[in-house]
């Protein structure tokens, strides 16, 4: 049904019809509808109760997969662009070879050098990814080794400041360092 048209219907109970008035979009009503439909109809009883009709647009799922983190992601938008500037310096060879042009071997030797510059940016993010999941851990394995180091760093350096925080407390008392003043 199309929101210019008025439409009567029966309510649930039998009792009051209904109509659909055209109205436009409110941006500010809030997300549970407030009595609009998705597409801009207002549903208004000819009775004694108000019926919202909310239907949302669109249902939230959750991501399949987590985003890459930062420095994998930049690793790999660099190699894709670099893969695609010698993809078109080997086209451009190519035609410059049928054309018989002058041009074609300086273009071969620069689609040679860009395929190795393209494959070293491949192995990059293959690096990048395996130095990036070395260091940080998989977060998605509960028994990750990254994870239990982490942890012992932490109660190390928990140690640590209990210590320092010992060491000074001694020295502002006066103490020479030693526990007892015997």
């Amino acid at each position: 049904m199309g929101t210019a048209e008025r439409h009567e219907t029966a309510a649930d109970d039998g009792t009051a019809p209904t109509r659909r008035v055209p109205q436009a979009p409110d941006h500010d009503m809030s997300a549970d509808g407030g009595g609009r439909e998705a597409h801009g109809s207002l549903v208004v009883a000819d009775g004694p109760a108000e019926q919202p009709a909310y239907k949302p647009l669109w249902v939230e799922e959750p991501a399949r997969r987590r985003r890459m983190p930062d420095p994998v992601r930049e690793a790999a938008v660099r190699a894709v662009l670099i893969v695609a500037v010698t993809l078109t310096q080997a086209v451009v060879a190519f035609l410059c070879t049928m054309a018989e042009s002058w041009l074609a071997f300086p273009m071969v030797l620069s689609s040679v050098a860009g395929t190795v510059v393209a494959t070293w940016a491949a192995l990059d993010v293959w690096v990048t990814r395996q130095v990036w999941n070395q260091r940080n851990g998989v977060v998605s394995v509960p028994s990750s080794t990254a994870r239990a180091l982490r942890r012992e760093r932490r109660r190390a350096r928990r140690e640590e400041r209990a210590a320092e925080r010992t060491r000074e407390r001694i020295r502002r008392r006066g103490g020479t360092g030693r526990l007892s003043h015997s």
